[in-house]
């Protein structure tokens, strides 16, 4: 699950933005070791949260770069690196909070980390409620890490020139700004009462843009351009690639947080389903339902979803539901439209090789993915 497709590693990428993580996890944990003994679990769990993920961020980030300009070999190329190492850092910040709010059990494979601390005050009979004291660790860790996230992001871009620096921060607190707010969309949609079919999907479209889309697609192949120092129209043509792709993207997410593959997804089986996870395919099949006349299933879907005792069976019960309404036929089919309007957006840059074709690459991973 945190293997790197071949093009990612062409240049090493991954050993660069790892090295960079590594660099500055070791730092931090010289800092925290002179704060107090014992907070070196916190660092711990920081480590081994960027040690997953496919690198796509910063690959999308590294090789906008190079199409827009970028010399490898070059003092720019260490700072590009570090910035994919910056993003990596957000992300990880991102997934802590997010799986506190979600209330997740695993993270690729993984206890996430407030059961891991939940787990450890349970061991050690600390005093107090465990899981309270999990969920405090997990806040904490996710502001740590968004605090990596902006050092490193400072000593990447410091040598930079000063309109190269204050372009790509503009792109960068954006993509910032974006997820908190997508996080907070995500948690009022799944708080609202279903009903509303074309109000369900404009919400699920609104979260998928801004806590997913757009930072996970379309952010970073703005940045990599803007640290080449490219122009406005640069960067609207980079949008007009990345924002359909970030939607393709997450609605494979969506298909998979159902139907996916455990062993595959690091996530048990509908996950997304036990969550009540407000998506666009969720939207799709309740409306399809509707439009049917079928109250069963727009029963069994409304009274199963966000239901965390359901059973497997139940899980593959209500994904059964799901594939009978068309919905995820209909999914599908978007992400090969928003797929094909990315890719015809992005022959129509014209950028150089092998930048185009790897983020041609990229881009067909992270639509054709299985993780």
């Amino acid at each position: 699950m945190t293997d790197a497709p071949p093009h990612v590693d062409l240049v090493d990428l991954r050993a660069g933005v790892d090295a960079a993580l590594a660099g500055h996890v070791a730092r931090l944990r010289i800092e925290v070791a002179s704060l107090s003994p014992d907070a070196a679990p916190l660092v711990d769990a920081v480590e081994r949260m960027v040690a997953g993920g496919k690198r796509l961020r910063a690959a999308f980030c590294y090789w906008s770069w190079r199409a827009h300009g970028g010399t490898p070999g070059t003092p720019q190329e260490s700072a590009v690196l570090r910035v994919g190492a910056a993003l990596e850092l957000f992300q990880a910040a991102a997934l802590f909070h997010d799986d506190v709010m979600d209330d997740s059990d695993t993270r690729r494979g993984l206890p996430a980390a407030h059961r891991v601390f939940a787990g450890d005050h349970t061991a050690r009979s600390l005093l107090g409620d465990g899981e309270r004291f999990g969920s405090a660790a997990a806040i904490l860790l996710g502001d740590l890490a968004l605090v990596a996230s902006e050092r490193e992001w400072a000593e990447a871009v410091g040598p930079l020139p000063d309109d190269v620096a204050t372009t790509a921060r503009t792109v960068f607190d954006r993509m910032r700004t974006e997820v908190t707010v997508g996080q907070f969309l995500d948690v009022l949609a799944q708080a609202l009462p279903w009903g509303d079919d074309d109000g369900d999907e404009r919400r699920a479209l609104d979260v998928l843009r801004t806590k997913s889309a757009r930072y996970s697609v379309e952010h970073p192949i703005v940045l990599g351009a803007a640290l080449a120092g490219a122009d406005e129209s640069a960067l609207a043509g980079c949008r007009e690639v990345g924002l359909p792709l970030g939607e393709a993207f997450q609605l494979r997410d969506d298909l998979l947080g159902v139907f996916g593959d455990p062993a595959t997804t690091g996530k048990p089986a509908g996950d997304d389903l036990r969550e009540g996870k407000r998506t666009v395919l969720v939207a799709r099949a309740l409306r399809n339902a509707r439009a049917a006349g079928d109250d069963a299933t727009v029963h069994a879907l409304t009274s199963g979803l966000g239901d965390r005792t359901l059973s497997d069976e139940r899980v593959r019960s209500l994904a059964a539901t799901i594939t009978a309404t068309g919905a995820p036929t209909e999914v599908e089919q978007l992400i090969d439209d928003l797929t094909a309007r990315a890719f015809a957006a992005l022959d129509a840059r014209g950028w150089p090789e092998p930048a185009r074709g790897q983020l041609l690459a990229l881009a067909r991973a992270a639509v054709d993915r299985r993780a």
